[in-house]
């Protein structure tokens, strides 16, 4: 049976004295060091008016609290790390977020804090996982790589999504797990995306930036998180039909490239038959405003030499005689002279013949030093020589 004070019974006597508490106290625990003990407070001993006992000294059990208590208020520091920001919650519930620096809060049980690192960039990889740092092996995920495209064909891609934290107090509070939040939001911008092309653009063109889409779902559940990039690591068909769609690839390039060829040829072909054109028009009109140029002018000499003829015309035909004998022989190198007695004699235009004979002379004296420099020097002054000689015989003759 269990015994209450006298003053929890409903006695009169009140509760007891606090000096008598704390004596009750500091003797079990000398009891409980060995320090001997003493008779309950019921049974007081005989001796005990007239002697103090070892047991009566009291305990310091005020420092030995104060000291606990200044123990357990020293939990409550903390420190924040640069980059990263404190939660601290009372109870489970969010009390504030704290910028880094030492700081303190109200110790276990009452209060805790978590210090969240804001600038530490997380990566997911969906639809692979590397099989080690370093190793470069990947093991694919077909669930999560495979995607169905607008024009009903199937695609294995491959992306890894790197992100950070914005908000530290919805990271803590508003995630279950975040790592399947993002992954969550990942396939379903990327699903969209997909389901909304075709198979050969994503092969030829790859995959739109899908940050942004993935950013509004990610903010519409209140996640804390950030996205920072999203890179495609592979975008091919299926294992079982690769090698037909290689094909099919290899023939569309093969395409393209025959395109581009014929494409250089026209840009060559074009132009060039562009500025012959042009250069034809700029002759052809070049050589209309010469003819009619060259028409005027006859036509303004033919007027002034028909007003100088009806003036003379004795004159001006035997004029006009003269400037055609001189045009016409100009270009021959042999000239008739009738003389009145009878006999024709034979002119030579001797001035005309040398520069002619010296033209060749010099033509020939180039192309044989070309093939042989000393043969030349050796048959250039026998080439004079013998001119020199054909021109004193036909002096003698013509004498």
């Amino acid at each position: 049976m269990i015994k209450f004070p006298g003053w929890l019974q409903g006695n009169n006597e009140g509760p007891p004295d606090l000096d008598q508490v704390l004596r009750d106290l500091s003797r079990k625990i000398n009891t409980l060091f060995g320090k001997g003990g003493g008779t309950p407070p019921n049974r007081p001993s005989s001796n005990q008016s007239k002697s103090p006992n070892a047991s009566d000294v009291n305990f310091p059990i005020l420092p030995i609290l104060v000291v606990i208590a200044l123990v357990w208020m020293a939990t409550g520091f903390y420190i924040v790390d640069q980059g990263s920001l404190g939660v601290v919650k009372r109870f489970g519930n969010y009390v504030e977020t704290t910028e880094p620096g030492p700081r303190w809060h109200f110790p276990y049980p009452l209060e805790s804090a978590d210090v969240v690192n804001m600038e530490q960039v997380r990566r997911l990889e969906v639809g692979y996982r590397s099989a080690g740092e370093g190793s470069g092996n990947k093991v694919k995920q077909p669930k999560e790589a495979l995607m169905l495209t607008a024009d009903e064909n199937i695609i294995d891609l491959q992306f890894a999504v790197q992100y950070n934290l914005k908000n530290a107090k919805d990271y803590l509070f508003n995630n279950r797990s975040t790592d399947q939040a993002v992954m969550s939001a990942a396939e379903s911008a990327i699903r969209e995306v997909v389901g909304k092309s075709k198979l050969d653009d994503l092969l030829q063109k790859g995959l739109a930036d899908t940050s942004e889409r993935m950013q509004i779902i990610l903010d519409s559940y209140k996640t804390g998180v950030n996205i920072t990039s999203v890179s495609l690591q592979s975008a091919q068909p299926p294992e079982q039909v690769q090698e037909a769609f290689e094909d099919v690839n290899r023939a569309n390039q093969d395409n393209q490239r025959q395109i581009n060829e014929g494409q250089a040829y026209a840009n060559d072909v074009i132009p060039k038959a562009r500025g012959t054109a042009s250069r034809l028009l700029a002759e052809s009109a070049g050589y209309k405003l010469k003819i009619e140029s060259e028409a005027k002018g006859n036509a303004s000499r033919f007027d002034q030499i028909l007003a100088q003829y009806n003036n003379a015309p004795a004159v001006t035909r035997q004029r006009l005689f003269l400037d055609a004998q001189e045009q016409i022989l100009s270009s021959v190198s042999k000239v008739l002279v009738d003389q009145k007695a009878g006999n024709n004699m034979l002119y030579l235009p001797l001035d005309k013949l040398i520069n002619a004979t010296g033209n060749n002379a010099a033509t020939q004296s180039q192309s044989l030093q070309s093939l042989n420099p000393q043969a030349a020097a050796v048959a250039e002054p026998t080439t004079t020589d013998r001119t020199r000689d054909a021109f004193r015989s036909r002096d003698r003759e013509s004498r």
